[in-house]
């Protein structure tokens, strides 16, 4: 944490407040002081950033009480007491709650020294520590959502692995639906960035004037997205939206920046999917700026095997939030499900896929249906790229199997019966698919 903590005083009697206090203060400490322990409540909460020195006796809450409460809120934080003389066993027994040490009146300044700069180093570790386990789960929640094991969903993976802790802007280009915006908040949430802020700004959702204000200011309410982000990420949606004035300012913003840069700028390109690219968008001293670092999203077409385990995932989904049972897929249509172009990608193969689940509960209609239907002037949904009838097989086999175990929870015997296949074949197609009996159950 680079923010300094606080020491928090709590004493009934003023010149004991003062008097701590002011000796922290000239050790180089920053304190705030309360007359009650109802007081500092009102202030002092889980994570709260510093710790607590309290007096043992005071009128309504006293000092043990203080603790308990505190200790409810947050037990790693530090709690200094200070006890009369005849308060010792209460200050041991204090202890054994969770109080981190004691100090007898009059209490001697070098050890309320020491023991302030103990607490206050341990304090700092346990807040960083859990700023970490949430930067890293927040990370890993992000990271799951990115679903697939074709080469290229591995190959985008690590990309964002890498690119995530470096310092200069990125570019986001792809189709229209490829997921560019998850892939933008993945690249903050696995960087040294993580516990600072996202500020997303979609540049076609304003009008030139009202853009300026959202990035630059001023505005009446609010602060501008330049200052919102400082320190952060400002993702810049529809990058390609920006006037030549604004592409300017921005320009102008990134060459204050410094290197490296405050602010990490990840831009968002749609321009790909509208057969055009990014730089014949921005002005190129922009673009290079800009494009410092790239990533271009592999479109679902791309991805093999991964839209069956897409098309399943979301099914199942969709089917639990409308109460009903997922469709069940042939061979044929997982086979029109991997030839399908899929020319909205990610987003298109969800609307397929929920309303194959509502088509599945009125008992009627096929994907083969859906797939024409969302093709362009009813176009025949298959790709121009033909694939071997080997590998229409195997992945069809694969999901077949994959969607048996999650069926039966993880049961063997379950999938045999069912797919009436001796344990000795199922266990090599798991083994040659990759599928692992303890992820289902």
């Amino acid at each position: 944490m680079s923010r300094k903590l606080k020491i928090a005083i709590v004493d009934d009697e003023p010149d004991m407040r003062e008097s701590i206090s002011q000796w922290l203060v000239l050790s180089g400490f920053e304190t705030e002081t309360y007359p009650s322990a109802e007081d500092a409540l009102k202030v002092i909460g889980s994570d709260w950033p510093g710790i607590v020195v309290s007096d043992i006796r005071m009128p309504g809450m006293d000092g043990i009480a203080f603790l308990k409460r505190l200790m409810g809120l947050d037990s790693g934080l530090p709690v200094i007491l200070i006890t009369g003389h005849g308060d010792v066993p209460m200050a041991v027994e204090a202890m054994r709650i969770g109080a981190m040490d004691f100090m007898e009146k009059p209490f001697n300044p070098d050890k309320m020294t020491a023991l302030a700069k103990k607490a206050t180093q341990m304090r700092r570790m346990t807040l960083d520590n859990r700023a970490l386990r949430r930067d890293l789960s927040e990370g890993q929640q992000v990271m799951s959502k990115l679903i697939g094991t074709s080469p290229v969903m591995e190959r985008l993976r690590e990309d964002i692995l890498d690119l995530g802790q470096a310092d200069g802007h990125v570019l986001i280009d792809g189709e229209t639906g490829t997921g560019k915006t998850l892939v933008a908040h993945a690249l903050h949430a696995v960087g040294p960035r993580a516990s600072r802020k996202f500020v997303p700004v979609s540049c076609a959702a304003y009008s030139d004037e009202a853009l300026s204000a959202r990035l630059f200011g001023p505005l009446e309410d609010g602060i501008p997205a330049v200052e919102e982000a400082r320190g952060g990420t400002l993702c810049l949606e529809d990058i390609e939206a920006l006037s030549e004035s604004l592409q300017a300012r921005l320009l102008a913003f990134i060459s204050e920046g410094g290197s490296p840069a405050e602010t990490r700028i990840i831009a968002i390109s749609n321009a790909r999917g509208e057969g055009r690219k990014a730089e014949d968008s921005l002005r190129p001293d922009l673009f290079y700026r800009l494009s410092a670092l790239k990533i271009t999203l592999p479109p679902l077409r791309a991805r093999g095997e991964d839209i069956l385990s897409l098309f399943t995932r979301m099914t199942e989904q969709f089917s639990e939030e409308y109460g009903c049972e997922p469709p069940q897929v042939s061979a044929q249509e997982a086979a029109q499900l991997l030839q399908a172009p899929w020319p909205g990608n990610i987003r298109q193969l969800i609307n397929v896929a929920e309303r194959a689940v509502l088509q599945n509960r009125r008992g009627s209609g096929s994907i083969a249906s859906l797939l024409m239907a969302d093709g362009d002037d009813n176009q025949q949904a298959t790709t121009t790229e033909g694939k071997p009838l080997k590998e229409y097989v195997e992945s069809f086999e694969k999901m077949l199997i994959d969607n048996t175990m999650r069926r039966h929870k993880g049961s063997i015997s379950g999938v045999m019966d069912e797919l009436c296949l001796p344990r000795r074949t199922l266990n090599e197609k798991m083994a040659k698919y990759g599928l692992q009996r303890g992820d289902y159950l």
